[in-house]
């Protein structure tokens, strides 16, 4: 049973995958790669400018903290000045923490800057490799294009086709249908001049004897035809003496006689 299983489910995927085969088009293929390498470029440079964004975020941090830790730095030579040596400590105490705290944003903005140049360049490396993509899409997708319209030219005018080939069978079956036909009314006249057959056109009651006695007479009256209009030819033609300028033999008697 397992054997008979796996051998229905490779049937099922041989299948499957020529249905695929027939219904994929290269093209689109090609164009929703495309698509997805340029979804990721635009992920990778969202990434970049959001690496950009925490940087100029500490790089405003770190300004304010240097600002109150000058601001500090002023306080305590005041307060120096004028005598009061608790509130120039406590001055230098904040402005301590300050710089430490401007020290570790130091830290993480150098983290953040050499994350960004490597995002930038990665973003730069996949742009160059999408529109490297985005080229040799295009030309496959006009090589195709090509083939496939130089092939169904092909099938046209040789007619291998499935449209130019359903017309050739069609073609093939009309000549046939027709010989046959031919063929058949051949044989049936032949079938009814051999009188083996009779002519259901002919009137009731005619038989093949008669038929011959037709055909005869027809014969005979086109032969007495033919000498009536022979006849008719021939005493139409003048006689010789009449082209020579003699006259006719009922014109010269009286002369002769009148001489005589």
């Amino acid at each position: 049973m397992s054997s008979i299983a796996r051998r229905i489910a490779n049937l099922f995927r041989i299948k499957a995958n020529k249905v695929l085969d027939r219904a994929e088009d290269p093209r689109e293929v090609l164009d929703y790669s495309y698509g997805q390498q340029q979804e990721l470029l635009v992920r990778v440079r969202r990434g970049v400018a959001d690496v950009a964004t925490s940087r100029k975020r500490l790089e405003l941090q770190m300004s304010t903290l240097q600002q109150s830790g000058d601001k500090l730095q002023e306080q305590a030579q005041q307060a120096l000045t004028v005598g009061r040596e608790d509130l120039a400590r406590e001055a230098l105490g904040r402005r301590a923490a300050v710089s430490s705290q401007i020290i570790e944003l130091q830290g993480q903005y150098a983290a953040l800057q050499a994350q960004e140049e490597k995002l930038t360049l990665a973003s730069q490396r996949l742009e160059a490799k999408v529109d490297a993509f985005r080229v040799r899409k295009e030309t496959v997708k006009a090589t195709y294009t090509a083939a496939e319209a130089q092939t169904r030219i092909g099938e046209a005018v040789t007619g291998i086709g499935e449209e130019m080939g359903d017309v050739g069978m069609a073609i093939q079956r009309a000549q046939d249908k027709t010989e046959q036909l031919q063929a058949r009314a051949g044989a049936l006249d032949e079938l009814i001049a051999s009188g083996a057959l009779e002519d259901a056109t002919l009137p009731a009651g005619r038989d093949d004897i008669q038929a011959e006695l037709d055909k005869a007479s027809a014969g005979g009256d086109v032969e007495r035809e033919l000498a009536r209009m022979k006849a008719e030819l021939t005493a139409a033609e003048p006689s010789p003496a009449l082209e020579r300028g003699e006259p006719a033999d009922a014109d010269r008697k009286p002369n002769e006689e009148a001489s005589s």
